[in-house]
């Protein structure tokens, strides 16, 4: 495993990508408490600063039509004049100064969420080129380490340079990293065909996208599963609260189940590519729901051990059917069908943690939770079963391409 991940680490083009998901992420997570923040500071109102989160989000609604804009161009020259593009815009924060401006705020977060789905599929898409498939599996799990990183210390470092220069220093420094990232992005070496032009219309492109993932028999299963799972886990984040009340101790020991569950993503995600090869990518995939079944049903549990040995379950199982998903499309997916493909996964496996977190809200008021934990821990399990006992378990592992 160690030499796998060195090899990544020296391999130019993966070097590059990942200083620049690196700083971009810095930024972008920094910006995104700053931003409830700096809405909370002006208007005093806890609805208008959770709106924040939805501009970021809601553009994920229609991610396979905007990963389709990632197919119709060379993936390079879009990553770079994107990132570009939203340091510039992140300029206009400066603008905000009372609450009659926050319009600006909201109208940037939107845009700045719709240019994260294109080049999330732009990236996607380029990252086989660029660093080669018989390292997707380290690759992506190197960069899920990278992102759930940043996580753990740029909200903080947000939160504090707010509090000492305002919500426009944070947007300077979020637009720094984006030009910084663009910067790394230029110097990637790689040869891009210059894509087939489809006269056919952008809706039918993105249905094309859809369908080849849908009839895609080895594909359809782990999004499927991604995108349950991220349903079960939004329920349970809804329960945090309740949870951190039963154990005696106020909301923020929150803060310390979140660290706990973030170092366990950022250590599976150093091992996924080894772990990949290993047991392949569905049985990797269903052997982190499962721990995931197992970390609901210590939560369920009285006492700071068995909750705080759940959480770092929840880390490490959380992220193995996403990079597994992420790492599969990759491999079975056409070149020119790429962007709009990972676009739709990406879609169908986050876009039910808002669903989950709607109705744990609800749940979570009606449902005493020793007893709803341990029924996503058996829903979970469930959802593992065909991952873990398919007959197709290990060829997504074997087969680089479609």
């Amino acid at each position: 495993m160690t030499s796998t991940i060195g090899r990544v680490l020296r391999d130019r083009n993966a070097g590059l990508y990942l200083g620049a998901v690196v700083v971009s992420g810095f930024g972008t997570s920094a910006l995104w408490l700053a931003s409830g923040i700096w809405v909370k500071e002006l208007t005093g109102s806890d609805g208008l600063a959770a709106l924040c989160q939805l501009a970021l989000w809601a553009p994920t609604l229609v991610g396979p039509l905007l990963g389709t804009l990632a197919d119709r161009t060379r993936r390079k020259p879009l990553l770079v004049g994107a990132n570009l593009a939203l340091g510039a815009l992140l300029l206009s924060l400066f603008a905000v100064d009372s609450a009659g401006r926050l319009w600006v705020l909201f109208a940037v977060l939107l845009v700045y969420g719709a240019c994260g789905v294109v080049t999330d599929a732009a990236e996607a898409a380029l990252v086989p080129t660029a660093v080669g498939k018989e390292l997707l599996g380290d690759f992506n799990g190197l960069r899920m380490s990278a992102n759930e990183g940043m996580k753990l210390v740029a909200p903080l470092a947000g939160a504090g340079l707010f509090a000492a220069y305002g919500g426009a220093r944070v947007a300077l420094l979020d637009a720094v990293t984006f030009v910084l990232a663009a910067g790394m992005y230029a110097l990637l070496r790689v040869r891009e065909a210059a894509p087939v032009r489809e006269h056919a219309s952008l809706r039918a492109r993105t249905a094309e996208g859809a369908r080849y993932l849908w009839r895609h028999e080895r594909l359809r299963p782990l999004v499927v599963a991604g995108g349950l799972t991220m349903l079960t886990s939004g329920v349970s984040g809804a329960t945090v609260y309740a949870v951190v009340e039963g154990l005696g101790h106020s909301p923020a020991y929150t803060g310390v189940l979140y660290v706990v569950q973030g170092a366990g993503s950022v250590a599976v995600g150093v091992a996924s590519g080894a772990l990949m090869r290993r047991f392949g990518t569905w049985r990797f995939g269903g052997a982190g729901i499962a721990l995931t079944g197992v970390a609901a049903a210590l939560t369920a549990l009285p006492g700071d051990a068995a909750v705080l040995a759940g959480s770092l379950a929840n880390g490490v199982g959380l992220p193995c059917v996403l990079i597994a998903g992420l790492t599969a499309v990759q491999r079975e997916t056409p070149d020119a069908l790429l962007g709009r493909v990972a676009a739709t996964a990406n879609t169908l496996m986050f876009t039910p943690t808002a669903v989950g977190i709607a109705a744990g809200a609800a749940l979570v008021e009606s449902v005493d939770i020793r007893v709803l934990l341990p029924v996503l821990a058996g829903a979970r399990l469930l959802i593992a079963a065909p991952l873990l006992f398919g007959a197709r378990g290990r060829v997504t592992s074997r087969r680089p391409s479609a």
